[in-house]
Parts: structure tokens; sequence; C-alpha cells
């Protein structure tokens, strides 16, 4: 009986080295993945506005919270962990994602509304 909790134990061990090689890939490529937004929205014409920061803010929030929870489900220990840990991650992104809206909204509603007082606009009838 030692013989197969030995190739167990192996196979557990591997599969946590897997675990954590993969978890490095990726850990890798969001931190590439934020620095591609943050660098597309520095060159793209919103620039540094107030509208390009909180665009990079959010998807670098939401791009972390993706990845702690993969850490998270990387660790769980049965199906019912699995069910918890999804429930929690989604409820928590939907209740993210609503205040994103409306930051975002309010915040290109006042730039727009800058915009407009900063030009001439005439209204021809």
């Amino acid at each position: 009986m030692p013989k197969q909790d030995d190739s167990t134990s192996a196979a557990m061990r591997a599969a946590q080295r897997t675990t954590e090689e993969t978890l490095e890939k990726a850990q890798g490529a969001m931190e590439n993945y934020v620095s591609w937004v943050q660098k597309t929205m520095a060159d793209s014409p919103w620039g540094s506005t107030d509208f390009s920061k909180k665009l990079v803010e959010y998807t670098t929030q939401n791009v972390k919270a993706s990845f702690e929870f993969v850490q998270r489900l990387s660790q769980a220990k049965n199906f019912q962990d699995v069910v918890r840990l999804q429930t929690e991650f989604v409820e928590a992104q939907f209740g993210s994602f609503n205040e994103q809206a409306k930051n975002l909204n309010e915040t290109y509603t006042k730039a727009m509304a800058g915009m407009m007082n900063g030009m001439p606009f005439h209204m021809s009838r």
C-alpha cells in the first residue's frame, strides 16, 4: 500500500508545480496586458484625461481580481469550495462593474460638457 501513497503524493506534487508554473505565466501575461492598456491609453486621443486614467485603473483592478480568483480557485479542496468561490467572485465583479460603469459615465459626461463649454457651439434654426 505505501507504493500507491507515494504515487499519489508524487502526482499531487507534480500537479502543484504545474499549477504554480501556470499561475506565474498567467501573472506575467496579466502584467503585459496591463502595460499594453496603459501604453495604448497614453497614446490615445484621451491621453492623460481622467477618463483614460479611470479606464486603466478599472482594467487593472478587474484583471487583478480575476487573477486572484484563479489563485483561490486553484486552492479549492472540493466542489463546494469551487461553487462558493465562483459565487463570491461573480457577486463582487457585478458590484464592481456597476460602480465602474457609473463612474465612467459621470467622468465621460463631465469631459464632454467641458469640451462643449470650451468650444463655440452654434445652432441654426
